[in-house]
């Protein structure tokens, strides 16, 4: 693993580098994103600082310097062997009063660097009952504050699974922890609009783009009638869900293969600095 923060490659990456009233530590207020390497090159990094800026702007921060976000993403990633790698960018108030206030220092800057063991073909999903807010205030924000993911998460895996799914306050499927999810009625494949409050996924924008799917609002229930499920994300790419809750799936089913089959042939399109 490779840590650099604030221009700095640190010697040791586990060491202790972040100040204890930094806001993102002492209250999550930052953001951050998880960015795929393969063989040695970042996957997608002008998107995905495209939503790091969208994020820090939701969140009130000032302006991200993307020319330092990229040197540090460099700094990380070249010269190690990385066939398969996650870059993790976090960028966060800085020292901060202890509270929810904001002090007057500059930001904090942090990516990371480190190897990723490639994601099972399939997996399985449990609902969860807590609702995501899509009225919230960081509604579809990549933020920080993960204690609600964490808890859902917990609880998804006390079950057997890997991912656990929310329905959003309207009780309409919302999305999973770190993916976006896809599934197919009728022969149509479908996933959930932004404004159900779900995360606008990276690897969600390119199947629709690549691929193909109808963006659509219905109840969470609407999965018990589907012929299959997959999840996307930056670590799953797209994955086959062979059991939602107590539902049985096939997995990965014809379409869900096709739209992979899609995005390996599209993604080296998306590879580089």
């Amino acid at each position: 693993m490779r840590a650099w923060i604030d221009g700095d490659l640190l010697s040791d990456p586990t060491g202790a580098a972040i100040s204890v009233v930094d806001h993102g530590f002492t209250v999550g207020d930052g953001v951050f994103e998880a960015i795929k390497v393969v063989g040695g090159l970042p996957f997608a990094l002008d998107r995905h600082l495209a939503r790091l800026e969208r994020s820090a702007a939701g969140l009130g921060l000032p302006d991200v310097d993307l020319d330092a976000v990229r040197r540090g993403v460099r700094a990380v990633v070249e010269g190690q062997d990385l066939p398969l790698g996650r870059v993790r960018i976090t960028y966060t108030a800085g020292p901060s009063p202890l509270g929810s206030g904001r002090g007057d220092h500059p930001p904090t800057l942090v990516v990371v660097a480190a190897p990723m063991d490639p994601m099972p073909e399939t997996t399985s999903v449990a609902t969860v009952p807590w609702p995501r807010n899509e009225r919230g205030a960081t509604a579809g924000l990549k933020t920080t504050s993960y204690a609600e993911n964490v808890i859902a998460l917990a609880e998804a895996k006390k079950r057997g699974a890997s991912e656990a799914v929310f329905a959003n306050l309207a009780g309409h499927l919302c999305e999973g922890t770190g993916s976006n999810a896809f599934y197919v009625v009728d022969g149509e494949l479908r996933t959930p609009t932004l404004a159900s409050g779900c995360l606008a996924g990276v690897t969600r924008a390119l199947i629709l783009e690549w691929y193909g799917g109808r963006e659509v609002d219905e109840p969470i229930e609407v999965v018990a009638g589907a012929s299959e499920v997959f999840l996307a994300s930056t670590t799953r790419d797209v994955q086959g869900v062979h059991a939602w809750d107590a539902l049985e799936l096939p997995a990965p089913g014809p379409v869900s293969k096709d739209a992979l089959e899609t995005w390996r042939s599209r993604e080296p399109e998306l590879l580089g600095f």
